[in-house]
């Protein structure tokens, strides 16, 4: 290719990147469903398992259409290279334990999705690695959790459900200090507003089947940074645990790639609008969203959450408290357009009572640790017409 792709836009690199069609010159990339490959000569599968020549093995080391969409998710990140993985929690799951071993020690903010807290919480220390959870926002909390064995700090940043922000560049900076890891979850911002490794992370994870797929359709994970730190944490690890991505839902996950610029910045304008209707109603005690300035981290929002430019980049969630468990249910059954759902990124909108839902997994006093009380709702904005989601949530506004 005679142009460095490097070079190229975001919306070209969503289009073109990783492109590898094959003789056939088929405008849309091949799906390559096969658990296995063939050789030439006993003495090419040798050499294909002995990594001294180009190809692929076997579905679970690699595959022509997962490698399309690593390729195109890495462009896009800005990361050397991307591992891609049946799902998020599975990019979460192999991203920490690739970079932790026993007698090691995490640090991580409280403010996460209720299976990371149970990975840190039940899952490692089954192995010997403790976490110390901190307040994600004061980075005196993170340094002064710093043990002499911490290897690894881990973040989402917003964070699942209330949108709470921290500081990348701040803990990455402390984290150099001690010669730590950082691995962020960034599935909230979304490679269009926020670019962790350009802040100083080592690891980017993404659910995939959030904003990415954005259509409700498959599951998927990633994990991108740099190349030798990928290899030496993960190609084994990926290899003999077999967390591997089917080529279908690659194949499905390209093409939401391609939209998801478009998708994303539709989503979150949307969203922008909703979320002064929704603070500004009197049945709403208190609504967090990353665009507007009462949230308690607006300045560091709008210093990482623009994608490099100079433009805030909001957010598609929006979290909401309405005092009590039984208005939140009130409101979310008064809904007529907006689906009841767990899920998130969708193009349809959808709304969700944390505290029986997502993060449902954790204890009532973990929940209020990172401030989650009964009346919590958290809503994705989809594709719909702005004034008809208005509507619906006004409408079950009063209702609540």
């Amino acid at each position: 290719m005679a142009e460095d792709p490097n070079s190229w836009e975001t919306a070209t690199r969503l289009i073109r990147g990783g492109l590898a069609r094959s003789p056939h010159g088929e405008t849309s990339e091949p799906i390559y469903l096969t658990q296995s490959f063939v050789y030439d000569t006993a003495e090419s599968a040798d050499a294909r398992f002995a990594g001294t020549e180009p190809g692929y093995v076997y579905a679970r080391y690699g595959n022509p259409t997962v490698k399309m969409f690593e390729d195109r998710l890495a462009l896009l990140e800005g990361a050397q290279a991307c591992r891609a993985t049946a799902s998020g929690m599975a990019a979460v799951h192999m991203a920490i334990s690739g970079l932790v071993r026993a007698g090691d020690h995490i640090v991580s903010s409280k403010a996460l999705f209720g299976s990371c807290r149970w990975i840190l919480n039940t899952w490692a220390p089954r192995f010997g690695v403790e976490t110390t959870l901190v307040d994600g926002p004061d980075l005196a909390a993170w340094r002064g959790a710093v043990r002499p064995n911490t290897k690894l700090f881990f973040m989402e940043t917003p964070a699942n459900p209330l949108l709470e922000i921290s500081d990348i560049a701040g803990v990455c900076a402390i984290a150099r200090e001690i010669g730590a890891s950082v691995v962020v979850d960034n599935v909230f911002a979304t490679p269009i507003f926020q670019s962790p490794l350009k802040l100083g992370a080592d690891i980017v994870v993404y659910s995939a089947t959030k904003h990415i797929d954005g259509q409700g359709r498959v599951l998927g994970g990633a994990i991108l940074g740099d190349s030798v730190l990928m290899e030496e944490a993960y190609k084994d690890l990926a290899r003999h645990t077999g967390p591997a991505l089917s080529p279908f839902n690659a194949w499905v996950l390209l093409k939401g790639l391609e939209t998801l610029d478009l998708r994303v910045r539709r989503q979150t304008e949307t969203a922008a609008v909703l979320a002064d209707l929704i603070a500004d109603h009197a049945k709403v005690v208190s609504c967090r969203y990353p665009g507007r300035p009462d949230h308690p981290q607006f300045e560091v929002a709008a210093r990482q959450m623009n994608g490099g430019g100079n433009e805030m980049g909001g957010s598609s969630l929006i979290a909401f408290d309405l005092g009590s468990r039984e208005a939140a249910f009130r409101f979310l059954n008064h809904l007529q357009l907006v689906d009841i759902s767990n899920n998130l990124g969708d193009a349809k909108s959808m709304a969700t009572h944390p505290p029986t839902t997502t993060h449902r997994s954790m204890t009532e006093e973990q929940r209020l640790e990172i401030g989650l009380t009964s009346g919590w709702v958290r809503l994705s904005v989809g594709l719909e017409g702005a004034r008809d989601l208005a509507r619906d949530l006004e409408r079950a506004l009063d209702a609540a």
